[in-house]
């Protein structure tokens, strides 16, 4: 029995892959908090493979000055696309270049260690349903990450359909995230109420198709959500994500240790 087999890891490290930030952290699994401070490079232009690789290598740098990073640690990195076999298939919010490679190779290489690719939304959502606000509830869950673009984690009782991509359902004739992230929020320049007002409309769409049971809103409009959450509407119970925009980290984390 190997080392890592006979001792289950107590710490993982997170990496969440954004259109405007590329963060990480190291993270305690059994509560999710961060055990190293988050560190958080911007996304560079383009985000070709090899430069978004070099950044996540400077932030790895970072972490391990605060912290040992030893080579035997777990490590898990959430990409905004649809994933199969640690390649993406989709890159809306990353550059193209992204299809034609082994995410985990790439990142991997450019950081000396075996890395464990993820969906960013589903990773979120992992994090939040195991120690978030979605632990212990059955039925059907659906985490939305709202920020560059949007993401969506669809669980029913516990299990996580994967790839689910819902910020890319048609919405007024565009992908819903074109008008309703919160760069697009920004962009429009709408007010939390006008933004709230349409994005009632497109939970409705949703309710219609899924009926779930809970909603989380994460992703950065998560840390804005005393300015908007009165203003709206769903059959179902709306919370906020826990983690807030670390959510991607912590699940991030928690895949590549086997959580899932």
């Amino acid at each position: 029995m190997s080392p890592r087999a006979a001792k289950p890891p107590t710490v993982a490290l997170g990496i969440d892959i954004g259109g405007t930030g590329i963060k990480a952290a190291l993270v305690a699994l059994g509560t999710g908090e961060l055990a190293s401070s988050r560190v958080r490079i911007k996304t560079p232009d383009p985000s070709t493979p090899a430069a978004v690789a070099d950044v996540v290598r400077q932030v790895l740098e970072k972490i391990a000055v605060q912290v040992e990073l030893p080579p035997e640690i777990f490590v898990g990195c959430g990409l905004p696309g649809v994933v199969k076999k640690g390649r993406l298939t989709t890159a809306a919010n990353i550059d193209k270049g992204w299809l034609d490679v082994s995410a985990e190779d790439v990142i991997g290489g450019a950081i000396g260690r075996a890395v464990e690719i993820v969906n960013d939304a589903d990773a979120a959502g992992l994090a939040e349903m195991r120690l978030g606000s979605g632990a212990g509830h059955a039925g059907t869950v659906l985490l939305l990450t709202i920020g560059t673009g949007i993401g969506s984690a669809l669980f029913t009782d516990g299990r996580l359909v994967r790839n689910t991509e819902l910020g890319h359902m048609r919405f007024r004739g565009v992908d819903a995230e074109t008008r309703l992230s919160g760069t697009a929020r920004e962009r429009r320049g709408l007010k939390w109420a006008d933004w709230a007002a349409e994005f009632n409309d497109y939970l409705a769409r949703i309710e219609i198709v899924l009926n779930p049971d809970l909603i989380i809103l994460g992703g950065g409009v998560s840390k804005e959500m005393a300015k908007y959450a009165n203003e709206l509407r769903a059959r179902a119970p709306i919370v906020g994500a826990a983690f807030l925009n670390t959510s991607g980290i912590v699940g991030a984390a928690l895949y590549a240790a086997g959580v899932e």
